[in-house]
């Protein structure tokens, strides 16, 4: 059976086993994925983990799972749901053990060799993958076992795997003739190296670009602590009194919504845009070519007439024609929107005296003084009461609120980078239901955007719970010297959204591997609704304190942040969405002719939707790590499929009268967080909410209705 997982561009094949031939010498004792860790929980020990380590353990955990593929192969006795599906769930453990703490460190702190290695190892795990989806004798024993499946007397845990285990090989190739999976496996391998070299070209694209500024004067409208950071940055580049500016989230945004020099606002712009896209030797036009080529021709092979048709069988949204539906309701009002918003904007520069037709590069700046101009609020009046600190006390306190559990620093035990932070939670009850890891600031080595990921899946093992060991990784501003960090609004969003996968991972109770998963349309539920409580007043008056003074932030300021909430969602949804539609349209191509221009395709898809030249995709093709890194191909809508549960959902409170209600909160644990994939994902909704969702609350918090 196939389980993958993203590790930071590099596809890792969990559970499956391979027929290559390279060999191991006997496990290095002092290789420590080859003993169970003694740290405190059960962590890596990342404190002694090296990078000779990684190779070693990769191949050694291949060759130990082609060894317990084959005791199942050749098992004499008849197949049956312990010595087939269990026990092909169970294989690969020294697999997965090394996997996830390269995958893990690759995407949050990798270096060349990491990314080499990952280059290095990309075919091996491919063939490793594809040898256990197409082992005939192997597939044979699942299916006379799925073809019983009504008479084993399984609960429902034992049928889902079942099903889930049948379902892989079939996704897999396992019906295809022998000419077709020698194809198969060439696509496989060739998707893979694909999908990794647009992420590390992405990642090299964003750390090349910098903008020095020289001159004091140009630093104008910016942020004390922004500036501050860019004086660091340049001081880190050997470059006295001068000012480093980099494509990195906490400085380019900022940068552009607060700097009044145009000139230098249009450099960056351009920067950010034309990552992957710039003619050198990490330009991604020609990777995305062949990669949609590429997955064009498997679709075609497993029977779909697209890529995303493919994908989709297995989601929520089962077929493009529902993802389309969805983005196209909501579009046509966001679009509206973002044309009110643009109207602010042209206003705005006229209030200056200026008469140009604004571009991308002014619509951050213009934007806030129309926000200003509307509801007196600047964003910098907010910073002061989202220390970063408080905002996780926001966060914790939420889920105390909700959930019963608590959260105790760790400060004895390995950390995988050094300002890394460790908490333990316990339950209502007092007992442990695992560990979790948060890494804050960006760094040269980490990828850009925020997720929540896994050093140890929750498990069982001798039939006790194997708790979980949850990170965290973000990129927020990071502090000037000796300062606290002081967070955007958009950036304690962001950390109630991870925290709400953290939650999701903490509290999952399955049995089986195979079952651990949500379809991908549905894991933003949990990160998604932990947004509704960010902002909620009896929320802020517990965290959000002035970080100097220790004032809760007063009443006027949060009425402003209430009233001002909405405005902006046109120009948020568009750029969203116009990202959502480019990655579905890529992949319900049937054709691609051997010269497809990306770059003109782009631009036919954006305007004819008619999206405003001011407003690009959240993602332009050549840096669209989510669809062409892989993780969410053909999937990017999930974050909007999702809005629309968890707006219904967080319903599920207001209606009560009570946003943290007992009732509610221990419905939504009982049949959304905890039962994995055990469901299947509607069902789990409905489960909940006792009904379907509708887009109607969505649009209403988007005001867009």
């Amino acid at each position: 059976m196939k389980k993958l997982f993203m590790a930071a561009g590099l596809i890792i094949a969990l559970g499956s086993c391979g027929g290559t031939s390279t060999k191991t010498s006997e496990a290095d004792a002092s290789n420590p994925f080859f003993t169970e860790y003694s740290t405190p929980f059960g962590v890596p020990p990342f404190d002694k983990i090296k990078f000779e380590h990684y190779k070693p353990a990769y191949l050694k955990g291949m060759e130990d799972q082609v060894e317990e593929v084959r005791k199942i192969v050749e098992n004499p006795e008849e197949p049956t749901f312990e010595n087939t599906i269990v026990a092909l769930d169970r294989s690969g453990k020294l697999l997965r053990k090394v996997a996830i703490v390269f995958g893990g460190q690759n995407g949050a702190n990798t270096s060349d060799e990491m990314q080499a290695l990952s280059k290095e190892l990309s075919p091996l795990l491919s063939r490793h993958s594809d040898d256990i989806n197409l082992n005939p004798k192997l597939f044979s024993r699942v299916k006379a076992i799925y073809e019983k499946k009504d008479n084993l007397g399984l609960d429902k845990e034992q049928t889902k795997l079942l099903e889930n285990t049948y379902k892989d090989f079939v996704r897999g190739g396992a019906n295809l003739n022998e000419e077709q999976q020698v194809r198969l496996r060439g696509l496989n391998s060739e998707i893979s190296l694909l999908e990794l070299t647009f992420s590390q070209n992405m990642l090299k694209e964003t750390n090349a670009f910098q903008l020095v500024v020289d001159k004091k004067e140009d630093l104008a409208g910016l942020p004390d602590d922004l500036i501050a950071n860019a004086a660091k940055a340049a001081e880190a580049a050997g470059l006295e009194n001068k000012w480093v500016f980099t494509l990195h989230n906490p400085s380019v945004m900022p940068f552009l919504q607060y700097a009044k020099n145009r000139e230098l606002r249009e450099k960056i712009f351009k920067g950010y845009i034309n990552r992957g896209n710039n003619g050198n030797d990490a330009d991604n036009k020609e990777v995305v070519r062949k990669l949609v080529t590429a997955r064009l021709e498997k679709a075609k092979l497993m029977g779909y007439k697209d890529y995303a048709s493919f994908v989709l069988d297995d989601r929520m949204a089962k077929t493009p024609e529902n993802v389309y539906k969805l983005l196209d309701e909501i579009w046509t009002p966001a679009l509206a929107k973002a044309k009110e918003e643009l109207a602010d904007i042209k206003a705005e520069i006229k209030k200056e005296g200026q008469d140009f037709e604004p571009e991308g590069w002014d619509w951050r700046y213009y934007f806030e003084k129309a926000k200003k101009a509307k509801f007196n609020l600047d964003e910098n009046e907010v910073r002061p009461y989202l220390k970063l600190e408080n905002v996780l006390d926001g966060a914790f306190y939420v889920a105390n609120k909700l959930y019963g559990i608590s959260f105790t620093e760790v400060k004895e035990a390995p950390l995988p980078y050094e300002d890394a932070r460790l908490f333990e939670c316990k339950d209502k009850d007092g007992s442990h239901l695992g560990v979790i890891y948060f890494d804050f600031f960006p760094r040269a080595s980490k990828r850009g955007g925020a997720w929540c990921g896994s050093y140890r899946p929750q498990g069982y093992e001798g039939g006790e719970r194997v708790a979980p060991v949850v990170t965290i990784v973000c990129n927020f501003s990071q502090p000037a010297a000796g300062q606290p960090a002081l967070l955007s609004a958009d950036e304690a969003s962001t950390l109630f959204h991870e925290f709400g996968h953290g939650l999701h991972g903490l509290f999952r109770d399955v049995h089986y591997t195979g079952v651990g998963s949500v379809p991908r349309d549905f894991v933003e539920l949990p990160s998604q609704i932990m947004e509704h409580w960010v902002f909620e007043p009896e929320v802020l008056k517990v965290y959000a304190k002035h970080y100097q003074t220790g004032e809760a932030i007063p009443a006027p300021l949060i009425e402003k942040l209430d009233k001002s909430g909405k405005y902006g969602q046109g120009f948020a949804t568009t750029e969203y969405l116009a990202a959502s539609l480019l990655d579905m349209d890529y992949h319900v191509l049937k054709e691609i002719p051997a010269d497809f221009n990306t770059t003109a395709f782009e631009a036919k898809v954006l305007s004819d939707r008619g999206l405003l030249k001011q407003i690009p995709p959240r993602y332009r093709t050549t840096y669209f790590n989510h669809t062409m890194g892989g993780g969410y191909t053909a999937g990017y809508y999930s974050y909007i499929w999702a809005e629309v549960l968890d707006a219904d959902a967080y319903q599920a409170f207001v209606e009560t009268g009570d946003i943290f209600n007992p009732e509610v909160a221990g419905k939504f644990r009982k049949f959304v967080l905890t039962p994995g994939g055990i469901d299947d994902a509607m069902i789990m909704y409905k489960n909940f909410r006792g009904k379907e969702p509708d887009t109607e609350p969505l649009l209403k918090n988007r005001g867009l209705k």
